[in-house]
């Protein structure tokens, strides 16, 4: 579980990322997820974009993408979220 100041940081880290997912008509499917952990394995920080013909709410696909991860939710604004996950591989995490 992250922290106050552990979110803040991270959302301070996440603002310039571009999303590197998009969440669409297919929803959180297995090889979205599976997507989903390789590159939160890889950057520990991703933020993933909600496409309007996505039928679950913004809120609804980061909670079902977080859980189904293993990631922890850092912040929802607008249609786009970001999650974290500290990574077994990289030596010196981003918090």
């Amino acid at each position: 579980m992250l922290t106050s100041k552990e979110r803040a940081n991270l959302r301070a880290k996440a603002h310039h990322l571009n999303a590197i997912f998009h969440v669409g008509k297919e929803a959180v499917s297995p090889p979205f997820v599976a997507g989903v952990r390789d590159a939160l394995e890889a950057r520990e920080l991703i933020k993933i974009n909600v496409l309007d013909n996505c039928e679950l709410e913004v809120a609804t696909a980061a909670e079902m993408t977080a859980s189904r991860s293993g990631a922890e939710i850092v912040q929802i604004i607008g249609r786009k979220f970001v999650l974290y996950k500290k990574s077994k591989s990289i030596k010196e995490g981003i918090l």
